[in-house]
């Protein structure tokens, strides 16, 4: 993906930088594209924002209300085969 061509923009007063739009599209990154900054000896770097921040299952374990016993993985299945049948038959 490197270019042979060394593309450049201007850091405005605003602290606001404009991507040029090849490598805009290339990137798939549309407006309010959310990227993350990370300093790097070589420069600056941006990566697409994660949509979610990353969790452990300790972080979230817990967190619903159950009610009963434990389902088994097999009930688990079956319950989820079950919602799939009801939401296809209505459409």
């Amino acid at each position: 993906m490197a270019t042979s061509k060394k593309l450049t923009t201007t850091v405005s007063t605003k602290g606001q930088v404009i991507l040029p739009s090849a490598i805009r599209k290339r990137r798939e990154w549309g407006a309010g594209t959310r990227l993350e900054v990370e300093e790097t000896a070589e420069g600056v770097l941006l990566k697409l924002a994660p949509v979610f921040a990353a969790t452990q299952p300790n972080d979230v374990f817990g967190t619903l209300p159950s009610r009963g016993a434990p389902k088994t993985l097999e009930e688990m299945d079956a319950g989820v085969l079950a919602e799939a049948r009801r939401r296809h038959a209505r459409d």
